[in-house]
């Protein structure tokens, strides 16, 4: 029998961007004695009521609910939407998928800020289009002039991530608007608010709001209960937008995505929404104080708006997350541009900080992510 390593193995004909494509690559995984800030997820234990709830779903010789109606419903309501204007899929990430795959095709442009989520890329090319990435700005922010010039008779569908990850600014709502305003009506806008709960800029965009004030039929907005809520192993996001849009991405979605379990876990998080924004308002108020901490060492950090801080390490990144590593702390590295450090539990800011003020004093002078003289 062949083997994979056989050079002489025949396979079956793969598309040739799919064979070049790199698999997304999820943040290392920590050992016991490591604090794992490379993924940003919530480091809170599930509520004991959230984790009630989901244990109680027992009956996994079953589907489950395949539109997810009840979370969906419950959505809509808090939304002030229909219920049609409210989908459910295994994380926001599986509902852009969808959307790619519903509106665009070979020949086809979706437009995106680079660097943000690494996922955007490849779900625009499996879903044969051509991904248009546009550089941020010098300050780590979506450059929406830009974006909205890009756009040709090509585009599709453009992606808008507020606050981007990895580097943690927000389009405000002034800005989008304007943006908004400039893209033609048949052109798709994901506002992608993976980590709007974390915000606390006040003139930050707010898509939900947009929505349920009637906004135009081509923008989606997408949100999760990954982050702020903590269900990030359950996979669940929904989606906010027109009911024949969100239609389309029903139909190219892989049914029964969705499990009882992630359902009742998300049902049981609205429910305990006070106490689990408590949570989200001490990681903000972390999330602040680190990266505070990192600018008085000398670093130049971008404005920190999800539960994450970027340094541009540039072509030191490597190395610096190597020194993060043996510290004991697993970063998430971007060979070239930069390291994404989520916050995590209280005892890992101190590490951190007393790591990487050894790395801003060892940068190059002049480094783009130093703020020495």
């Amino acid at each position: 029998m062949s083997t994979p390593e056989n050079p002489e193995t025949v396979l079956p004909h793969i598309r040739p961007e799919i064979a070049v494509l790199p698999p997304y690559k999820q943040g290392t995984q920590a050992s016991a004695e490591a604090f794992k800030l490379s993924s940003n997820e919530n480091p809170f234990d599930p509520l004991p009521g959230v984790l009630d709830a989901i244990l109680a779903q027992t009956a996994v010789n079953r589907y489950p609910d395949a539109t997810a109606g009840r979370l969906r419903a419950a959505l809509a309501e808090r939304f002030g939407v229909h219920i049609d204007a409210v989908h459910i899929g295994a994380g926001s990430v599986s509902i852009i998928s969808q959307l790619m795959l519903a509106v665009a095709a070979p020949g086809d442009e979706v437009v995106f800020a680079w660097r943000s989520f690494e996922a955007y890329p490849g779900l625009a090319l499996v879903a044969g289009a051509t991904p248009v990435q546009i550089p941020l700005t010098e300050d780590a922010r979506h450059d929406l002039p830009a974006m909205a010039a890009a756009i040709t008779e090509r585009t599709r569908a453009v992606i808008v991530c507020s606050p981007n990850n990895p580097t943690g600014p927000v389009v405000t709502q002034a800005e989008f608007d304007a943006f908004l305003a400039q893209v033609p009506p048949t052109v798709l806008v994901i506002l992608d608010e993976a980590y709007i709960e974390f915000v606390t800029q006040q003139d930050a965009v707010d898509g939900a709001r947009m929505l349920a004030a009637g906004a135009p039929a081509n923008l989606v907005v997408l949100r999760t209960f990954s982050k702020a809520y903590g269900l990030a192993g359950l996979r669940v996001g929904y989606a906010i937008g027109h009911p024949r849009v969100l239609d389309a991405a029903r139909s190219t979605g892989i049914p029964l995505s969705v499990t009882a379990q992630a359902e009742a876990g998300a049902l049981a998080s609205l429910e305990a929404e006070g106490e689990l924004l408590e949570r989200v308002g001490d990681l903000a108020r972390r999330r602040d104080a680190l990266a505070a901490a990192l600018r008085e060492q000398g670093w130049r950090v971008p404005d920190a708006q999800g539960n994450f801080v970027w340094l541009g390490t540039g072509a030191e990144t490597m190395a610096a997350a190597e020194t993060f590593m043996a510290d004991g702390l697993v970063v998430r590295p971007f060979d070239g541009e930069g390291i994404r450090i989520s916050v995590g539990e209280h005892m890992s800011v101190e590490k951190v900080l007393r790591t990487a003020r050894g790395i801003v004093g060892n940068l190059p002078e002049g480094h783009a992510a130093r703020a020495l003289p």
